[in-house]
């Protein structure tokens, strides 16, 4: 038996630029492999187990200009949200944080709990989460909880730590 019914597993949606490595991420979680992936065009959406009691559903909504308008619809029954950056790419910071104060200012996630994840921390180049952190100005968001964890899809590092960690925040938030 032990399955758990998916429509009790918390919805999670993973929000980003585009490129930053949504799509990447959410294949290695599901299937452990590195996959090809192109540019997201509407959603992925997938069950990922963390344990025998829990579970979640995670949407990987594509991150392109164009789609971003669209974004607030993934919103309904949203209880974590995950944003993904480049950590490698300190240029498009700025716009990943004005990105992402305006989804976070959408009523439907007034409370609900913001997971950043620094991906590609395997490059040489990559920023360390205190840098992020301030660009991102997260400090600023303390009508919420949040949590800032490096990782590498195409690794696989740090991946199932920050899925574990934002099931501990959906249950802090209830």
């Amino acid at each position: 038996m032990g399955q758990t019914d998916s429509s009790v597993s918390p919805q999670v949606v993973l929000m980003g630029l585009d490129l930053a490595g949504k799509s990447t991420l959410l294949a290695r979680l599901l299937t452990g492999k590195v996959v090809e992936t192109s540019p997201t065009v509407g959603f992925n959406v997938g069950s990922l187990e963390l344990d025998k009691k829990t579970s979640l559903t995670v949407w990987d909504v594509g991150g392109q200009k164009s789609m971003r308008a669209n974004w607030r619809y993934y919103l309904d029954d949203c209880k974590a949200l995950v944003f993904v950056v480049d950590s490698s790419d300190p240029a498009r910071l700025p716009e990943a944080q004005k990105v992402l104060k305006k989804v976070l200012s959408e009523e439907k996630l007034r409370g609900v709990p913001l997971m950043v994840l620094a991906n590609k921390k395997d490059l040489a180049n990559s920023m360390n989460i205190r840098e992020i952190s301030n660009q991102l100005d997260l400090q600023s968001h303390d009508d919420r909880l949040w949590e800032i964890q490096a990782c590498s899809a195409l690794k696989g590092l740090g991946l199932l730590q920050a899925f574990m960690s934002i099931s501990k925040l959906i249950k802090k938030s209830n």
